[in-house]
Protein backbone atom coordinates (compact mmCIF):
# COMPACT_ATOMS: atom_id res chain seq x y z
CA UNK A 1 0.00 0.00 0.00
CA UNK A 2 1.39 3.36 -1.03
CA UNK A 3 1.26 6.21 1.43
CA UNK A 4 1.98 9.88 1.13
CA UNK A 5 5.48 10.93 0.26
CA UNK A 6 7.68 12.55 -2.34
CA UNK A 7 6.78 11.80 -5.92
CA UNK A 8 9.82 9.78 -6.92
CA UNK A 9 13.46 10.30 -7.75
CA UNK A 10 14.77 12.75 -10.40
CA UNK A 11 15.21 9.84 -12.82
CA UNK A 12 11.61 8.75 -12.25
CA UNK A 13 10.34 12.31 -12.81
CA UNK A 14 12.36 12.63 -16.01
CA UNK A 15 10.99 9.33 -17.33
CA UNK A 16 7.44 10.38 -16.42
CA UNK A 17 7.89 13.66 -18.33
CA UNK A 18 9.26 11.80 -21.34
CA UNK A 19 6.25 9.46 -21.20
CA UNK A 20 3.86 12.41 -21.17
CA UNK A 21 5.80 14.12 -23.96
CA UNK A 22 5.60 11.03 -26.18
CA UNK A 23 1.89 10.53 -25.42
CA UNK A 24 0.96 14.18 -26.00
CA UNK A 25 3.17 14.31 -29.10
CA UNK A 26 1.38 11.37 -30.67
CA UNK A 27 -2.02 12.95 -29.91
CA UNK A 28 -0.96 16.27 -31.43
CA UNK A 29 0.31 14.56 -34.56
CA UNK A 30 -2.90 12.57 -34.79
CA UNK A 31 -5.06 15.72 -34.48
CA UNK A 32 -3.01 17.54 -37.10
CA UNK A 33 -3.30 14.57 -39.43
CA UNK A 34 -7.06 14.02 -39.04
CA UNK A 35 -7.69 15.30 -42.55
CA UNK A 36 -4.66 13.50 -43.99
CA UNK A 37 -5.31 9.96 -42.86
CA UNK A 38 -5.23 10.25 -39.08
CA UNK A 39 -8.88 9.29 -38.78
CA UNK A 40 -8.27 6.27 -41.02
CA UNK A 41 -5.45 5.11 -38.75
CA UNK A 42 -7.57 5.33 -35.59
CA UNK A 43 -10.78 3.83 -36.96
CA UNK A 44 -9.12 1.07 -38.98
CA UNK A 45 -6.76 0.16 -36.13
CA UNK A 46 -9.62 -0.07 -33.64
CA UNK A 47 -11.84 -2.11 -35.95
CA UNK A 48 -8.93 -4.41 -36.80
CA UNK A 49 -8.34 -5.15 -33.12
CA UNK A 50 -12.04 -5.79 -32.46
CA UNK A 51 -12.45 -8.07 -35.49
CA UNK A 52 -9.28 -10.01 -34.66
CA UNK A 53 -10.50 -10.64 -31.09
CA UNK A 54 -13.94 -11.71 -32.36
CA UNK A 55 -12.29 -14.08 -34.85
CA UNK A 56 -10.19 -15.68 -32.13
CA UNK A 57 -13.34 -16.20 -30.02
CA UNK A 58 -15.19 -17.87 -32.90
CA UNK A 59 -12.14 -20.04 -33.62
CA UNK A 60 -11.83 -21.22 -30.01
CA UNK A 61 -15.51 -21.48 -29.05
CA UNK A 62 -16.97 -23.09 -32.19
CA UNK A 63 -16.37 -25.91 -34.63
CA UNK A 64 -16.80 -26.46 -38.35
CA UNK A 65 -17.51 -23.54 -40.67
CA UNK A 66 -17.71 -21.02 -37.82
CA UNK A 67 -14.27 -22.03 -36.58
CA UNK A 68 -12.83 -21.73 -40.08
CA UNK A 69 -14.43 -18.29 -40.48
CA UNK A 70 -13.01 -17.21 -37.12
CA UNK A 71 -9.50 -18.30 -38.11
CA UNK A 72 -9.73 -16.43 -41.41
CA UNK A 73 -11.04 -13.31 -39.69
CA UNK A 74 -8.35 -13.39 -36.99
CA UNK A 75 -5.69 -13.42 -39.72
CA UNK A 76 -7.43 -11.23 -42.28
CA UNK A 77 -8.27 -8.36 -39.89
CA UNK A 78 -4.68 -7.26 -39.10
CA UNK A 79 -3.55 -8.00 -42.66
CA UNK A 80 -6.41 -5.91 -44.01
CA UNK A 81 -5.46 -3.03 -41.72
CA UNK A 82 -1.87 -3.05 -43.00
CA UNK A 83 -3.04 -3.21 -46.62
CA UNK A 84 -5.41 -0.28 -46.04
CA UNK A 85 -2.65 1.77 -44.44
CA UNK A 86 -0.40 1.12 -47.43
CA UNK A 87 -3.17 1.90 -49.95
CA UNK A 88 -4.09 5.16 -48.21
CA UNK A 89 -0.44 6.11 -47.82
CA UNK A 90 -0.68 6.44 -44.05
CA UNK A 91 1.56 3.55 -42.99
CA UNK A 92 4.36 5.93 -41.95
CA UNK A 93 1.92 7.87 -39.79
CA UNK A 94 0.64 4.64 -38.25
CA UNK A 95 4.19 3.45 -37.59
CA UNK A 96 5.09 6.78 -35.98
CA UNK A 97 2.04 6.66 -33.69
CA UNK A 98 2.76 3.06 -32.67
CA UNK A 99 6.38 3.92 -31.87
CA UNK A 100 5.34 6.99 -29.89
CA UNK A 101 2.87 5.03 -27.79
CA UNK A 102 5.37 2.24 -27.28
CA UNK A 103 7.95 4.78 -26.07
CA UNK A 104 5.34 6.45 -23.85
CA UNK A 105 4.38 3.16 -22.21
CA UNK A 106 7.99 2.05 -21.79
CA UNK A 107 8.97 5.34 -20.12
CA UNK A 108 5.83 5.31 -17.96
CA UNK A 109 6.52 1.80 -16.67
CA UNK A 110 10.15 2.61 -15.93
CA UNK A 111 9.07 5.78 -14.13
CA UNK A 112 6.62 3.88 -11.95
CA UNK A 113 9.16 1.16 -11.29
CA UNK A 114 11.83 3.67 -10.20
CA UNK A 115 9.38 5.64 -8.07
CA UNK A 116 8.51 2.66 -5.91
CA UNK A 117 10.38 2.39 -2.62
CA UNK A 118 12.67 -0.58 -2.08
CA UNK A 119 10.81 -3.48 -0.56
CA UNK A 120 11.75 -4.46 2.95
CA UNK A 121 9.97 -7.80 2.70
CA UNK A 122 11.37 -11.16 1.74
CA UNK A 123 14.58 -10.32 3.60
CA UNK A 124 16.93 -13.30 3.70
CA UNK A 125 18.68 -14.30 6.92
CA UNK A 126 21.91 -16.22 7.29
CA UNK A 127 21.43 -19.97 7.61
CA UNK A 128 23.94 -22.64 8.70
CA UNK A 129 24.51 -25.53 6.28
CA UNK A 130 22.20 -28.50 6.96
CA UNK A 131 23.85 -31.59 8.41
CA UNK A 132 21.41 -34.24 7.13
CA UNK A 133 19.67 -32.90 4.01
CA UNK A 134 17.38 -35.20 2.04
CA UNK A 135 16.39 -34.45 -1.55
CA UNK A 136 13.64 -36.16 -3.55
CA UNK A 137 14.34 -36.19 -7.29
CA UNK A 138 12.12 -37.08 -10.24
CA UNK A 139 14.32 -38.21 -13.17
CA UNK A 140 11.52 -37.54 -15.71
CA UNK A 141 10.80 -33.99 -14.61
CA UNK A 142 11.65 -31.23 -17.06
CA UNK A 143 12.52 -33.71 -19.79
CA UNK A 144 15.25 -35.41 -17.76
CA UNK A 145 17.03 -32.45 -16.13
CA UNK A 146 18.07 -34.55 -13.13
CA UNK A 147 20.31 -36.70 -15.32
CA UNK A 148 21.29 -33.97 -17.79
CA UNK A 149 22.68 -31.71 -15.07
CA UNK A 150 24.09 -34.49 -12.89
CA UNK A 151 21.96 -33.44 -9.92
CA UNK A 152 22.19 -36.73 -8.02
CA UNK A 153 25.99 -36.81 -8.11
CA UNK A 154 26.25 -33.11 -7.31
CA UNK A 155 23.87 -33.35 -4.33
CA UNK A 156 25.58 -36.43 -2.90
CA UNK A 157 28.98 -34.76 -3.23
CA UNK A 158 27.58 -31.92 -1.08
CA UNK A 159 26.49 -34.36 1.63
CA UNK A 160 22.82 -34.85 0.77
CA UNK A 161 20.91 -38.11 0.70
CA UNK A 162 18.98 -38.48 -2.55
CA UNK A 163 15.72 -40.38 -2.94
CA UNK A 164 15.42 -41.05 -6.68
CA UNK A 165 11.86 -41.76 -7.77
CA UNK A 166 11.04 -44.64 -10.11
CA UNK A 167 9.02 -43.13 -13.00
CA UNK A 168 7.22 -46.45 -13.58
CA UNK A 169 5.86 -46.62 -10.02
CA UNK A 170 3.51 -44.13 -8.37
CA UNK A 171 5.22 -42.64 -5.32
CA UNK A 172 3.68 -40.91 -2.33
CA UNK A 173 6.26 -38.12 -2.06
CA UNK A 174 4.67 -36.71 1.11
CA UNK A 175 5.07 -40.11 2.79
CA UNK A 176 8.68 -40.30 1.60
CA UNK A 177 9.31 -36.83 3.05
CA UNK A 178 7.77 -37.78 6.41
CA UNK A 179 9.89 -40.93 6.47
CA UNK A 180 12.99 -38.82 5.89
CA UNK A 181 12.03 -36.53 8.79
CA UNK A 182 11.50 -39.54 11.05
CA UNK A 183 15.03 -40.69 10.16
CA UNK A 184 16.53 -37.36 11.21
CA UNK A 185 16.51 -35.15 8.09
CA UNK A 186 17.08 -31.49 8.94
CA UNK A 187 16.25 -30.24 5.41
CA UNK A 188 13.85 -31.44 2.72
CA UNK A 189 14.23 -30.61 -0.95
CA UNK A 190 12.75 -31.50 -4.31
CA UNK A 191 14.04 -31.61 -7.87
CA UNK A 192 10.78 -31.86 -9.76
CA UNK A 193 7.60 -30.10 -10.79
CA UNK A 194 5.73 -27.51 -8.76
CA UNK A 195 3.04 -30.00 -7.72
CA UNK A 196 5.67 -32.27 -6.14
CA UNK A 197 7.37 -29.22 -4.62
CA UNK A 198 4.14 -28.24 -2.85
CA UNK A 199 3.57 -31.66 -1.27
CA UNK A 200 7.06 -31.86 0.20
CA UNK A 201 7.00 -28.17 1.18
CA UNK A 202 3.92 -28.88 3.31
CA UNK A 203 5.81 -31.59 5.21
CA UNK A 204 8.75 -29.23 5.72
CA UNK A 205 6.40 -26.52 7.02
CA UNK A 206 4.66 -29.02 9.30
CA UNK A 207 7.98 -29.86 10.99
CA UNK A 208 9.44 -26.31 10.71
CA UNK A 209 12.33 -27.55 8.54
CA UNK A 210 14.01 -25.59 5.76
CA UNK A 211 12.94 -26.48 2.23
CA UNK A 212 15.18 -26.51 -0.85
CA UNK A 213 13.80 -25.86 -4.34
CA UNK A 214 15.77 -27.30 -7.28
CA UNK A 215 14.57 -25.89 -10.60
CA UNK A 216 14.34 -29.21 -12.43
CA UNK A 217 10.71 -28.88 -13.56
CA UNK A 218 9.39 -27.77 -16.93
CA UNK A 219 8.40 -24.16 -16.23
CA UNK A 220 9.63 -23.75 -12.67
CA UNK A 221 7.25 -20.91 -11.77
CA UNK A 222 7.95 -21.30 -8.06
CA UNK A 223 11.72 -21.23 -8.61
CA UNK A 224 11.35 -18.16 -10.83
CA UNK A 225 9.46 -16.22 -8.17
CA UNK A 226 12.08 -17.21 -5.59
CA UNK A 227 14.75 -15.67 -7.81
CA UNK A 228 16.52 -18.98 -8.52
CA UNK A 229 18.47 -19.94 -11.63
CA UNK A 230 16.13 -21.79 -14.00
CA UNK A 231 18.74 -22.37 -16.69
CA UNK A 232 21.07 -24.41 -14.48
CA UNK A 233 19.28 -26.28 -11.65
CA UNK A 234 22.61 -27.46 -10.21
CA UNK A 235 23.20 -23.90 -8.97
CA UNK A 236 20.23 -24.30 -6.60
CA UNK A 237 22.29 -26.93 -4.73
CA UNK A 238 24.80 -24.24 -3.74
CA UNK A 239 22.36 -23.44 -0.92
CA UNK A 240 23.55 -26.61 0.86
CA UNK A 241 26.92 -24.99 1.56
CA UNK A 242 26.36 -21.25 1.06
CA UNK A 243 22.72 -20.47 1.64
CA UNK A 244 20.33 -18.09 3.29
CA UNK A 245 16.74 -18.48 4.39
CA UNK A 246 13.48 -16.84 3.31
CA UNK A 247 10.14 -16.99 5.10
CA UNK A 248 7.26 -17.24 2.61
CA UNK A 249 3.56 -18.09 2.51
CA UNK A 250 2.06 -21.46 1.66
CA UNK A 251 -1.34 -21.85 0.01
CA UNK A 252 -4.00 -24.34 1.08
CA UNK A 253 -6.90 -25.62 -1.01
CA UNK A 254 -9.25 -28.00 0.80
CA UNK A 255 -6.36 -29.22 2.95
CA UNK A 256 -3.93 -29.67 0.06
CA UNK A 257 -0.90 -27.33 -0.19
CA UNK A 258 -0.05 -25.23 -3.25
CA UNK A 259 2.91 -22.97 -3.99
CA UNK A 260 1.66 -21.27 -7.19
CA UNK A 261 -1.94 -21.45 -8.32
CA UNK A 262 -5.24 -23.26 -8.07
CA UNK A 263 -7.38 -23.18 -11.23
CA UNK A 264 -11.12 -23.79 -11.50
CA UNK A 265 -13.33 -23.89 -14.55
CA UNK A 266 -12.19 -24.18 -18.16
CA UNK A 267 -8.47 -24.81 -17.58
CA UNK A 268 -9.13 -27.32 -14.81
CA UNK A 269 -11.54 -29.16 -17.12
CA UNK A 270 -8.98 -29.31 -19.92
CA UNK A 271 -6.12 -30.70 -17.82
CA UNK A 272 -8.36 -33.53 -16.62
CA UNK A 273 -8.28 -35.03 -20.11
CA UNK A 274 -5.77 -37.89 -20.36
CA UNK A 275 -4.70 -36.76 -23.84
CA UNK A 276 -3.79 -33.24 -22.63
CA UNK A 277 -0.23 -34.11 -21.61
CA UNK A 278 0.67 -35.42 -25.08
CA UNK A 279 -1.32 -32.96 -27.20
CA UNK A 280 -2.10 -29.73 -25.36
CA UNK A 281 -3.13 -27.59 -28.36
CA UNK A 282 -5.20 -30.34 -29.97
CA UNK A 283 -7.01 -31.12 -26.72
CA UNK A 284 -7.82 -27.44 -26.10
CA UNK A 285 -9.28 -27.00 -29.61
CA UNK A 286 -11.29 -30.20 -29.26
CA UNK A 287 -12.95 -29.53 -25.91
CA UNK A 288 -13.18 -25.72 -25.74
CA UNK A 289 -16.44 -25.38 -27.73
CA UNK A 290 -18.20 -27.69 -25.27
CA UNK A 291 -16.68 -26.00 -22.24
CA UNK A 292 -17.51 -22.46 -23.38
CA UNK A 293 -20.87 -22.80 -25.14
CA UNK A 294 -21.94 -26.44 -25.40
CA UNK A 295 -23.30 -29.10 -23.10
CA UNK A 296 -20.09 -29.10 -21.05
CA UNK A 297 -20.59 -25.51 -19.90
CA UNK A 298 -20.13 -25.12 -16.15
CA UNK A 299 -20.38 -21.93 -14.19
CA UNK A 300 -18.68 -21.22 -10.89
CA UNK A 301 -19.67 -18.93 -8.05
CA UNK A 302 -17.06 -17.65 -5.64
CA UNK A 303 -17.06 -15.79 -2.37
CA UNK A 304 -13.88 -13.72 -2.30
CA UNK A 305 -13.77 -12.39 1.26
CA UNK A 306 -16.87 -10.11 1.18
CA UNK A 307 -17.17 -9.98 -2.64
CA UNK A 308 -19.34 -12.37 -4.66
CA UNK A 309 -18.40 -13.46 -8.19
CA UNK A 310 -21.19 -15.18 -10.10
CA UNK A 311 -21.23 -17.51 -13.13
CA UNK A 312 -17.50 -17.40 -13.79
CA UNK A 313 -16.10 -19.55 -16.60
CA UNK A 314 -12.65 -19.67 -15.09
CA UNK A 315 -11.17 -18.73 -11.75
CA UNK A 316 -7.52 -18.64 -10.76
CA UNK A 317 -6.37 -18.31 -7.15
CA UNK A 318 -2.67 -17.70 -6.53
CA UNK A 319 -0.34 -17.87 -3.55
CA UNK A 320 0.20 -14.07 -3.38
CA UNK A 321 -0.96 -11.83 -6.25
CA UNK A 322 0.69 -11.65 -9.63
CA UNK A 323 1.77 -8.22 -10.76
CA UNK A 324 -0.55 -8.42 -13.80
CA UNK A 325 -3.04 -10.85 -15.34
CA UNK A 326 -0.23 -12.27 -17.52
CA UNK A 327 -0.23 -15.45 -15.44
CA UNK A 328 -2.93 -16.68 -17.81
CA UNK A 329 -0.24 -16.94 -20.47
CA UNK A 330 2.42 -18.21 -18.08
CA UNK A 331 4.35 -14.94 -18.25
CA UNK A 332 3.23 -13.46 -14.94
CA UNK A 333 5.45 -12.93 -11.91
CA UNK A 334 4.78 -12.49 -8.23
CA UNK A 335 6.93 -9.68 -6.85
CA UNK A 336 6.35 -11.02 -3.34
CA UNK A 337 5.64 -14.39 -1.75
CA UNK A 338 5.18 -13.08 1.79
CA UNK A 339 2.35 -10.53 1.60
CA UNK A 340 -0.14 -12.91 3.26
CA UNK A 341 -2.78 -12.48 0.52
CA UNK A 342 -4.27 -14.63 -2.21
CA UNK A 343 -4.47 -13.29 -5.73
CA UNK A 344 -7.82 -13.89 -7.48
CA UNK A 345 -8.55 -13.64 -11.17
CA UNK A 346 -12.01 -14.37 -12.58
CA UNK A 347 -13.02 -14.60 -16.25
CA UNK A 348 -16.49 -14.41 -17.79
CA UNK A 349 -16.52 -14.12 -21.59
CA UNK A 350 -19.64 -15.48 -23.29
CA UNK A 351 -19.61 -14.07 -26.82
CA UNK A 352 -17.49 -12.33 -29.43
CA UNK A 353 -18.48 -8.86 -28.18
CA UNK A 354 -17.15 -9.60 -24.71
CA UNK A 355 -13.98 -11.10 -26.21
CA UNK A 356 -13.45 -7.88 -28.17
CA UNK A 357 -14.08 -5.82 -25.03
CA UNK A 358 -11.43 -7.84 -23.19
CA UNK A 359 -8.94 -7.32 -26.03
CA UNK A 360 -9.55 -3.56 -26.16
CA UNK A 361 -9.89 -2.73 -22.45
CA UNK A 362 -7.72 -5.42 -20.88
CA UNK A 363 -7.92 -5.45 -17.08
CA UNK A 364 -10.65 -2.77 -17.23
CA UNK A 365 -12.99 -5.13 -19.08
CA UNK A 366 -16.15 -6.32 -17.34
CA UNK A 367 -15.16 -9.86 -18.35
CA UNK A 368 -12.07 -9.85 -16.14
CA UNK A 369 -12.05 -9.45 -12.35
CA UNK A 370 -8.80 -8.99 -10.41
CA UNK A 371 -8.91 -9.09 -6.60
CA UNK A 372 -6.90 -9.98 -3.52
CA UNK A 373 -8.30 -11.90 -0.57
CA UNK A 374 -7.57 -13.93 2.54
CA UNK A 375 -10.22 -16.55 1.85
CA UNK A 376 -11.87 -17.78 -1.36
CA UNK A 377 -14.79 -20.21 -1.40
CA UNK A 378 -15.67 -21.69 -4.79
CA UNK A 379 -19.06 -23.34 -5.29
CA UNK A 380 -21.00 -24.96 -8.10
CA UNK A 381 -24.26 -26.81 -8.71
CA UNK A 382 -22.16 -29.98 -8.92
CA UNK A 383 -21.16 -32.02 -5.87
CA UNK A 384 -17.59 -32.35 -7.19
CA UNK A 385 -15.61 -30.16 -9.56
CA UNK A 386 -12.29 -30.48 -11.41
CA UNK A 387 -9.44 -28.48 -9.86
CA UNK A 388 -5.89 -27.95 -11.14
CA UNK A 389 -3.48 -27.51 -8.22
CA UNK A 390 -0.05 -26.32 -9.39
CA UNK A 391 -0.88 -27.97 -12.72
CA UNK A 392 -1.96 -31.30 -11.19
CA UNK A 393 -5.42 -32.52 -12.23
CA UNK A 394 -7.67 -33.30 -9.23
CA UNK A 395 -11.35 -33.43 -8.32
CA UNK A 396 -12.67 -31.92 -5.08
CA UNK A 397 -16.08 -31.80 -3.36
CA UNK A 398 -17.81 -28.42 -3.31
CA UNK A 399 -17.54 -25.92 -1.82
CA UNK A 400 -13.76 -25.68 -2.23
CA UNK A 401 -12.03 -23.29 0.17
CA UNK A 402 -8.66 -21.63 -0.53
CA UNK A 403 -6.68 -19.96 2.25
CA UNK A 404 -3.11 -18.97 2.99
CA UNK A 405 -0.68 -19.83 5.77
CA UNK A 406 1.42 -16.66 6.13
CA UNK A 407 5.14 -17.25 6.71
CA UNK A 408 4.64 -20.99 7.08
CA UNK A 409 7.50 -22.09 4.84
CA UNK A 410 11.24 -21.69 5.40
CA UNK A 411 13.02 -21.79 2.04
CA UNK A 412 16.80 -22.23 1.78
CA UNK A 413 18.18 -20.44 -1.28
CA UNK A 414 21.74 -19.89 -2.57
CA UNK A 415 23.31 -16.63 -1.47
CA UNK A 416 24.42 -16.08 -5.08
CA UNK A 417 21.28 -16.28 -7.25
CA UNK A 418 19.81 -14.25 -10.14
CA UNK A 419 17.03 -12.73 -8.03
CA UNK A 420 13.51 -11.61 -8.93
CA UNK A 421 13.29 -8.96 -11.68
CA UNK A 422 11.46 -5.81 -10.70
CA UNK A 423 7.77 -6.12 -11.64
CA UNK A 424 6.36 -4.09 -14.51
CA UNK A 425 3.50 -2.06 -12.97
CA UNK A 426 0.26 -1.20 -14.75
CA UNK A 427 0.37 2.29 -16.25
CA UNK A 428 -1.98 4.80 -14.64
CA UNK A 429 -1.63 8.14 -16.36
CA UNK A 430 -2.89 10.17 -13.38
CA UNK A 431 0.00 8.73 -11.39
CA UNK A 432 2.41 9.55 -14.24
CA UNK A 433 1.13 13.15 -14.29
CA UNK A 434 1.61 13.50 -10.53
CA UNK A 435 5.08 11.99 -10.77
CA UNK A 436 6.13 14.20 -13.69
CA UNK A 437 5.25 17.41 -11.86
CA UNK A 438 6.49 16.42 -8.41
CA UNK A 439 3.12 16.09 -6.73
CA UNK A 440 2.81 14.25 -3.43
CA UNK A 441 1.20 10.81 -3.53
CA UNK A 442 -2.18 10.61 -1.88
CA UNK A 443 -2.72 8.04 0.81
CA UNK A 444 -4.55 4.99 -0.48
CA UNK A 445 -8.31 5.34 -0.07
CA UNK A 446 -8.30 9.13 0.27
CA UNK A 447 -10.59 11.35 -1.78
CA UNK A 448 -9.08 13.08 -4.84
Amino acid sequence: MEGSGPAGSPAARLLARLALLAAVGSLVVLLLAVGDGGLVVVVAGFLGLVLCAAGIWWFVAHRGVTRLFGALLAVAAPVGVFVLFAYEGVWLLALFLVLCWAAALACARQALRRSRPERSKRAAVAAPPPRRPVLIMNPKSGGGKVGRFGLVERAEALGARVILLDPSVHADVAALARGAVAEGADLLGVAGGDGTQALVAAVAAEHDLPFLVVSAGTRNHFAMDLGLDRTDPSRCLDALTDGEELRIDLGDVAGRPFVNTVSFGVYADVVQRPEYRDDKAGTILTVMPDLLLGEGVRRLDARVDDTTLSSQQALLVSNNPYVSPDELSGAGRRPSLDDGELGVLGIKVEDAAQAADLAVRGSQSTGLTVLTAHRVEVDSDMEEIPVAVDGEALRMPTPVVCTLRPGALRVLVPRDRPGVPAPVPAVRWRRIFDLAFGRTERPAGSSP
